[in-house]
């Protein structure tokens, strides 16, 4: 039995040993952070006042799509858009984001608010259950960085439905 005990013993000693070991320094990246321009168009309309102004805007952008696009439109503080983003392409009924890729564009683009829009390729623009969730996520991560969260536009080609109209936001 004593035999067994001091090996135990042994070898508890060369475990910690083992573990006492310095591991290397680890390498820290510096970075920058840069938002690049891909293209511009003019906007004559120069604001957005209602949901049918940014459907105006957005349409432009997903009513031939095939797939699922999540767009973000970065606002100044006169509700004038600054950047659009395409956020995330999803599948052809689904599209996951995450308030951390949606605010990403906002805060580079140093917008004071953001209006969000997916398309429905079904060309139904009723709201899931998952894009009413998305939204109230979105409005509470928006309001933790300041970054008001105006409305969650589902849009098809000849329709469009503002998820603050049906008070989800």
């Amino acid at each position: 039995m004593t035999n067994y005990t001091l090996q135990k013993n042994e070898q508890m000693e060369l475990l910690k040993e083992g573990m006492v070991m310095k591991q290397p320094a680890k390498r820290v990246n510096i970075v920058s952070l840069k938002l690049i321009k891909e293209n511009s168009f003019l906007y004559p309309d120069r604001n957005v006042k209602s949901p049918d102004d940014a459907y105006k805007l957005l349409k432009q952008f997903l009513i031939d799509a095939d797939r699922e696009y999540f767009l973000v439109v970065c606002l100044d503080t006169k509700n004038q858009p600054t950047a659009i983003n395409v956020c995330h392409v999803g599948s052809l009924n689904a599209s996951i984001v995450h308030p951390r890729e949606v605010l990403k564009p906002a805060i580079l683009s140093n917008s004071a608010s953001i209006i969000v829009a997916h398309n429905h390729p079904s060309n139904d623009p009723t709201p899931s259950r998952e894009d009413i969730e998305v939204t109230k996520r979105l409005a509470e991560a928006g309001r933790i960085v300041g970054i008001e969260v105006l409305d969650h536009l589902v849009v098809c080609s000849d329709r469009f439905i503002s998820l603050k109209e049906k008070g989800y936001l």
